[in-house]
């Protein structure tokens, strides 16, 4: 997706890294995935496929010490410590990897609740020359931290933004500790029309806002309602097809999957959009008002989208 940034942001240069995905047995401690010869060096890729094999981890040297990730009972929390000393827990922990940022040796670790398209907070942990372990936790918002970006002097957290929507891109270094780098504001893909739009290439339905035509149409019939219009879709897939061509898609709100669930379908021939959220109401909200919708995409999303709970 094409973004901009704002506010005085500094341009990155760095490539995201995926979120780390190891998960924790019962009764075990976890192991990071990261060299264990004093903690600074980035994971080999023989210790990574010895993860890959086996998702019971280890004691991770650090700082002369120990980061361990425990887990008491089977579906309790996890509990990452420093020396026995507690720094974090939940029901999702897990070692992500060691980097050094201006000179001193930083561990990072995704502690989160787990579920549906949430990604988990990212606790930094560091030692301070001549002082003691510290850490910190980045989360932006109720579904965990963005993606860490990391460079020699910093580590900046480079938000995922759906439609309508604009965050701040943070940044965090030993000295400065967390602050604001810039506002990030979604942007479409400028020049796109009706004429390129092409479901096959969609993961989701809200892909379809890349478009500049679709996302210019989508804001004049949703308006501030356009980012949570879209946090309805998150937890979704592929699209579907009417008769006539127009296709479509229903979602949900990553942890209210019945409670809040969304539908968009798209016309790319006759230039329409049609949307639907369905809460607690018995009617769902819809852009524009339902009884203007083709019979066959009102079919769809009535099939989709069900009785409310």
């Amino acid at each position: 997706m094409t973004r901009s940034l704002l506010a005085g942001a500094c341009a990155l240069a760095w490539i995201l890294m995926p979120l780390a995905g190891a998960h924790a047995q019962t009764d075990r401690v976890l192991v990071p995935a990261d060299d264990a010869s004093g903690g600074a060096a980035d994971l080999g890729a023989s210790s990574n496929a010895a993860l890959a094999d086996d998702d019971s981890q280890a004691p991770v040297p650090f700082e002369n010490g120990q980061l361990t990730i425990t887990q008491q009972e089977e579906y309790g929390e996890k509990v990452l410590a420093f020396d026995g000393k507690q720094l974090a827990s939940n029901y999702e922990v897990s070692f992500d990897k060691i980097v050094k940022v201006g000179g001193v040796n930083v561990a990072l670790v995704d502690v989160g609740d787990g579920g549906n398209q949430c990604g988990p907070a990212k606790v930094i942990v560091w030692k301070p020359e001549g002082g003691m372990i510290q850490s910190t936790t980045v989360e932006q918002d109720e579904c965990g931290a963005p993606p860490a970006a990391v460079s020699d002097s910093a580590i900046y957290f480079v938000p995922y933004l759906l439609p309508g929507a604009s965050k701040p891109t943070l940044q965090w270094s030993p000295t400065g500790g967390l602050s604001t780098s810039g506002i990030l504001t979604y942007m479409p893909e400028p020049g796109t029309g009706w004429k390129d739009v092409d479901p096959s290439k969609y993961d989701n339905i809200i892909d379809a806002f890349h478009n500049e035509a679709v996302y210019q149409l989508a804001e004049a019939l949703l308006g501030k309602d356009m980012p949570d219009m879209a946090t309805s879709l998150l937890v979704g897939g592929g699209t579907e097809k009417t008769a006539s061509g127009a296709f479509y898609a229903s979602g949900c709100v990553p942890h209210d999957c019945g409670g809040n669930d969304g539908f968009m379908a798209v016309d790319p021939a006759n230039h329409k959009l049609y949307f639907a959220r369905r809460g607690d109401k018995p009617e769902p909200d819809a852009w524009p008002a339902v009884n203007t919708w083709p019979a066959e995409v009102r079919e769809a999303m009535d099939k989709a989208l069900g009785s409310p709970n």
